[in-house]
């Protein structure tokens, strides 16, 4: 059984830019520009925090991807319980939907939470989750993935075929080394993965997204 009460120990967390130098951060809940339309309460700067054997995984992920031309972007890493009440109160209570067309055009909120794109209680809070894509250092693009981060529906299940087979390969390509170097996929979302192995299975955290947790 799970801890009611969120932690505020970070002491076994890092700063991602630190452990993986090289690594892209676009943290979108620290922006305006997520499903909400608010910067999320609990992100106090754009940076990624993650468990020490999380980011010991995906710096094994990183130098696979380095060698082959890519780096990593990371969108969400560890995030506090006070930023999923965020979520849990913009679905109930809040009636602003200004961000559906970019996010969830098929879809009433409520769905969100439903159909699982949206957790009332999330594996990120665990601090061993993270939601990444690939950038093509020989463009300096993002890798075709076939849909953007956070788009709720079919369009971003890992196994949706109604993209181009070049854009499905991309998706497998970060599947299979996110894998590789021992991290678990989500059936909704191509770029949500948990380390199979994580430290705190049963630990949600509430430090806020800031240097200063550390």
């Amino acid at each position: 059984m799970g801890r009611k009460i969120p932690e505020l120990d970070a002491a076994d967390f890092v700063m991602l830019s630190d452990h993986i130098p090289h690594i892209i951060q676009e943290i979108r809940y620290f922006s305006t520009f997520n499903f909400v339309g608010d910067r999320i309460n609990g992100y106090e700067e754009p940076i990624a925090l993650l468990t020490k054997e999380a980011a010991r995984a995906l710096l094994a992920v990183n130098n696979e991807m380095m060698v082959k031309g890519y780096r990593l972007k990371i969108y969400d890493a560890y995030r506090p319980v006070t930023a999923v009440k965020h979520f849990i109160f913009w679905g109930i209570e809040d009636q602003d939907i200004r961000m559906k067309q970019y996010f969830y055009p098929g879809l009433e909120k409520q769905e969100l939470f439903n159909r699982g794109y949206i957790a009332k209680r999330s594996s990120h809070s665990r601090g061993s989750t993270v939601d990444l894509t690939l950038l093509d250092m020989k463009t300096g693009k993002d890798v075709d993935m076939g849909g953007p981060f956070d788009y709720f529906g079919e369009l971003s299940h890992p196994d949706y075929r109604g993209i181009t087979d070049e854009q499905y390969e991309n998706r497998m390509m970060l599947r299979d080394a996110m894998l590789r170097n021992g991290f678990l996929p989500f059936e909704c979302e191509w770029w949500h993965f948990t380390l199979a192995d994580e430290p705190y299975p049963d630990r949600y955290f509430d430090f806020p997204v800031s240097g200063d947790s550390l």
